[in-house]
């Protein structure tokens, strides 16, 4: 089934023998590898004319420049200006179902926030509270952005240009925010966030500090991420390094930016690439990163030697390229362990392929199985989903154990993992799954469409008949339910509308 020696292709597929299931194992097609439609998506809220609390000079003008300057980056953008609570709620909304098929969403917000017991809420225009326990109910929270921004296929990013200065001074419950010009100790600002791998939350002060509005036309973040957001050449680590260093000089070391998260193992070049060849539509991280430039490798150098994890994962998937003069597996072995021992999961996912396999390193099936399960004790899906297939099909000493295999399927769909989702779909349409419907079956089956997985696409439109007719059936109204498929018909025959439904709902149309 699977070969030893070099790691596997990409998009291998593993047909059940005994049953009409196909699973598809993850351990050789990596999240952020699938192939999708390439979409990026913003959403740019400002706000400067609040009606109860102190109006801002610059918010305004920021959010119009930084959509601008998406829109020609090719970003598909929704403003947002002066936006109540009602409007930036809807906004979000809409904006979830659109990120759902972007490999990038981005949500910039610009305007007043404050934090209250360690959580952080943005301002909507009509925001008017004398309670603390008024503003939940009254606010955007900042797990709303991420949500709405939660369903993109490689990089999810909030940036929050707020907290700007005191909007409810003395409002009992509510952290202080001071203003720039009344603090001299730091205080005040919003709390750090713990955001999932792959989202990355930009503040444009340091947790527990406050950013300057600016004399000029933008914020001094404003003014840097303008500057540096269609640089091309420059990948999106080192663009938000570039970002603070600017800021830290315009405000003599006053403001800092922060960054919080962890970004996705592909390059990602926001203002795309000189020559046009864009590493990021590279299906495999490999070839993505071994054909970056050789500056880009001189500075992952730099950073992975400061530390920097994703840096670290970044040159061993370079230096895992067989096509590549690059291609040096031993050293990517050994950036591979030094993220690992670090607590990088994706790292640790990858070396316990590498040890599989035998690539770079001996191979070894006992260390192999514990990096799998170091990276899935973190809830890092594609581990979960790995230890799901071998504990079904056995392998690595594992006795084949269906029951198992389930738990890990239905802990990795519930992480929002395509192919588990599409595994589990697949074994509960099968009947081996107790209390789940055809129905149940179906709604996974939409689910792992919309998270982009190329193979789960190919499987419903070339081999269909291989699910009952009850689950097609429900993945036909599920189709219905969000405006991909209007024949009226719930046959549970995949012809020529459902299959252009379907593809529609991925995004290939």
């Amino acid at each position: 089934m699977r070969s030893a020696g070099a790691l596997p292709n990409a998009g291998e597929i593993i047909k059940g023998d005994a049953m009409k299931i196909v699973l598809i194992l993850i351990g050789l097609v990596l999240a952020t590898t699938q192939a999708v439609a390439v979409e990026r998506t913003a959403l740019v809220i400002g706000i400067s004319d609040y009606q109860y609390v102190t109006p801002l000079k610059n918010t305004v003008k920021d959010a119009k420049a930084i959509a601008k300057a998406l829109e020609a980056l090719d970003f598909r953008v929704e403003t947002v200006i002066d936006g109540n609570g009602k409007q930036i709620k809807e906004a979000l909304d809409s904006f979830a179902f659109t990120a759902e098929t972007a490999d990038v969403a981005l949500v910039y917000f610009a305007g007043h926030a404050v934090e209250v017991a360690g959580k952080n809420f943005m301002i909507p225009a009509d925001a008017n509270f004398s309670r603390a326990e008024d503003i939940t109910a009254r606010t955007i929270s900042l797990p709303q952005i991420l949500s709405a921004a939660g369903s993109a296929r490689k990089l999810r990013i909030a940036i929050l240009d707020a907290c700007r200065d005191n909007p409810f001074t003395g409002l009992e419950g509510v952290s202080k925010v001071v203003s720039a010009t009344e603090s001299d100790s730091g205080g005040g600002g919003l709390a750090p966030p713990s955001p999932d791998r792959g989202t990355l939350v930009v503040y444009s002060a340091k947790d527990g500090a406050v950013a300057l509005d600016g004399t000029g036309q933008h914020s001094p973040f404003a003014q840097a991420l303008l500057a540096h957001l269609p640089t091309p050449d420059l990948e999106i680590s080192m663009m938000f390094r570039r970002v603070r260093d600017d800021v830290l000089r315009a405000t003599q070391r006053f403001q800092e930016p922060h960054f919080y998260g962890s970004l996705p193992g592909v390059p990602l070049f926001i203002g795309g690439v000189a020559d046009g060849q864009n590493p990021t539509a590279a299906k495999d991280p490999r070839r993505a990163w071994s054909s970056v430039r050789s500056d880009t490798e001189t500075q992952l150098i730099a950073l992975a030697n400061q530390g920097d994890t994703r840096s670290m994962v970044g040159l061993a998937y370079m230096y895992q390229d067989p096509d590549s003069g690059r291609f040096k597996p031993e050293k990517a072995a050994e950036f591979l362990l030094r993220a690992a021992f670090e607590n990088d999961n994706e790292a640790q996912f990858e070396l316990a392929r590498a040890y599989e396999k035998g690539f770079g390193v001996p191979q070894d099936g006992v260390k192999a199985l514990e990096w799998y399960e170091r990276a899935a004790e973190h809830n890092f899906a594609d581990a979960i989903n790995e230890l799901g297939f071998l504990h079904y099909s056995g392998g690595l000493g594992i006795r084949p154990n269906p029951d198992k295999a389930l738990t890990f399927f239905q802990r990795a769909a519930k992480l929002g993992h395509a192919q588990a989702m599409f595994n589990y779909a697949a074994l509960i349409d099968d009947g081996i799954v107790p209390g789940q419907s055809a129905d149940d079956a179906a709604a996974l089956l939409y689910r792992a469409l919309r998270a982009g997985s190329e193979d789960v696409l190919n499987e419903l439109t070339e081999n269909p008949n291989q699910y009952k007719q009850e689950t097609l059936r429900g993945l036909q109204k599920k189709l219905a339910e969000y405006g991909f498929y209007d024949s009226g018909t719930f046959d549970g025959k995949i012809g020529p509308q459902s299959k252009r439904s379907i593809k529609l709902a991925y995004g290939a149309e």
